[in-house]
């Protein structure tokens, strides 16, 4: 509350709740084991926490020199139209939109999105490169799929279960704190800032979006298990806890360094009931053992992919389920200023949650599409996970796609200080709007995803995850080349309270 009007709280606490003097690399100990959270949390927000003074410092590890990509694969059919005009990066003249009724944005909102080709093809991009033993169980989901997007009595149950158990929909939030301190920065001039305030979803995130939605579709192919892999444990969550409402078996694959770094949403997790399987390697390893344990009782489970990457229609489904971000925004904005937004602005892990706010508005061409990649140590380190940025484009798990690949087509290791983030490929959707100019990509490093974090807690009283936290990093650069009174709307996907420890222990000032 005090960060959210400007005042300066202080907080004493008794000697035996104080931090102790060990600072391990998992997290900062405390005495009183269950105030750690409370603590982070106050302290995050500005209030000063009496106990022992400490000086920490951000280590910036150097990594070897990223190798240069070189995987080449064949041109497919273009079966959507390319887009000729190349949006300029980081510099617009703003003009007012024209604003549209209510009744035809009422329209724009409510019309059905149904995909664009049978094949799942975003120009070369997308496909399904798969053993012809799991062709017959992708087009059985595809069909299942569409069969449900048109069945009126589904889409009433999952806007039901959207309304009443997520609580969609979520707010649109004018930023003011936020907005005034990039405009005292320039004069007083500058962009107003609005966050689409995905993480008070059920469970943190926008992975609620499309697990309950899969999860639905589980039940009605009469699956009784779920298989799916987690990075930062938002999306596992999120389908853990489908699947307790549901009545179905959920096993989740995680990367032991994330299940490490991310403990608790482990234990959430298995409070929810789901049994959290340990991987070694990071979150691409993860979903390989997912795909696989999925592959070896197709019959029974269901594989539910968090992520709009994969084969079709993976990532279809997933960009289809969390289109609901951009339709509500659409709608939102037209309600509080009577247009659309000038700048849509989201991180960009695999593209689950960018993919989500920029398919609502590609047809806008006085929108611009901005999505942040994870800079991690910085692009000349090699220590990345800037896919889009710097990769090149390859097949990797069943889709074509941009990959961060070495001169011999290996994949190489990406790295985040965002969990979330830290995967070598990309979706195919966003892999065409790149190509096709209708988007921009950029990075933001660990350094400036930490300050954005600290920035927003103490600015606005809001814990973004590091993940969204790139997202809101990236407005350093964009707000000084904005004109005064643009409307920018950065999505804050998901919750940041998991991320605090690790704020701390990366050495965050606070």
């Amino acid at each position: 509350m005090g960060s959210q009007i400007g005042l300066r709280l202080s907080i004493k606490v008794a000697p035996k709740e104080r931090w102790s003097q060990s600072h391990t690399h998992k997290s900062l100990s405390l005495i009183s084991h269950s105030q750690k959270h409370t603590m982070i949390a106050c302290k995050l927000q500005g209030a000063i926490v009496s106990c022992h003074s400490r000086t920490m410092q951000f280590i910036d590890e150097k990594g070897a020199p990223k190798g240069r990509a070189s995987s080449v694969v064949a041109q497919a059919v273009v079966t959507q139209e390319t887009f000729k005009t190349k949006v300029p990066e980081l510099t617009v003249t703003y003009v007012a939109p024209p604003t549209p009724s209510i009744e035809k944005a009422k329209e724009i909102v409510e019309r059905k999105h149904l995909p664009a080709t049978t094949s799942g093809k975003f120009g070369r991009f997308g496909g399904k490169f798969v053993p012809e033993t799991l062709v017959a169980c992708l087009s059985h989901l595809e069909a299942e799929f569409n069969e449900a997007i048109r069945d009126d009595l589904f889409q009433a149950e999952l806007a039901a279960a959207l309304r009443d158990y997520v609580g969609r929909e979520t707010p649109l939030y004018h930023a003011e704190r936020l907005t005034e301190y990039y405009k005292s920065q320039n004069n007083g001039n500058g962009p107003d800032i609005y966050l689409k305030r995905e993480d008070l979803n059920h469970c943190g995130s926008h992975k609620m979006n499309n697990a309950l939605a899969q999860a639905m579709i589980a039940k009605r192919m009469g699956r009784k298990s779920v298989v799916t892999a987690t990075g930062s444990g938002q999306h596992g969550l999120a389908t853990a806890a489908a699947c307790a409402k549901l009545a179905l078996e959920c096993t989740v694959f995680m990367a032991a360094k994330d299940m490490d770094r991310q403990s608790s949403n482990v234990r959430l997790m298995e409070l929810l009931g789901a049994q959290v399987e340990g991987v070694d390697g990071g979150f691409k390893d993860a979903a390989s053992e997912a795909f696989r344990n999925w592959v070896g009782d197709l019959e029974n489970k269901y594989h539910l992919t968090g992520s709009a990457v994969g084969p079709h229609p993976c990532p279809t489904m997933v960009r289809e389920f969390q289109s609901v971000i951009g339709k509500e925004t659409r709608m939102q904005a037209l309600e509080k200023w009577g247009g659309k937004p000038d700048v849509v602005v989201a991180c960009v892990g695999t593209g689950s949650n960018a993919v989500g706010m920029f398919h609502e508005f590609i047809a806008d061409r006085d929108v611009r599409l901005i999505g942040v990649e994870a800079g991690g140590l910085g692009l000349e380190s090699g220590r990345h996970s800037s896919t889009l940025t710097t990769g090149e484009v390859g097949v990797y798990h069943g889709a074509v796609s941009y990959l961060l690949q070495d001169e011999d087509g290996q994949v190489i290791h990406p790295h985040s200080i965002a969990a979330g983030m830290e995967y070598p490929g990309v979706g195919p959707e966003l892999s065409f709007l790149k190509e096709s100019g209708r988007a921009e990509f950029c990075v933001a490093n660990d350094q400036e995803a930490l300050d954005a974090y600290k920035r927003l807690c103490k600015l606005e009283g809001i814990f973004p995850s590091l993940e969204a936290a790139h997202a809101l990093a990236i407005l350093d650069k964009l707000a000084p080349t904005l004109c005064n009174g643009s409307k920018v709307v950065v999505n804050c996907s998901g919750r940041g309270d998991k991320d605090a420890a690790i704020v701390f222990n990366r050495g965050c000032t606070v």
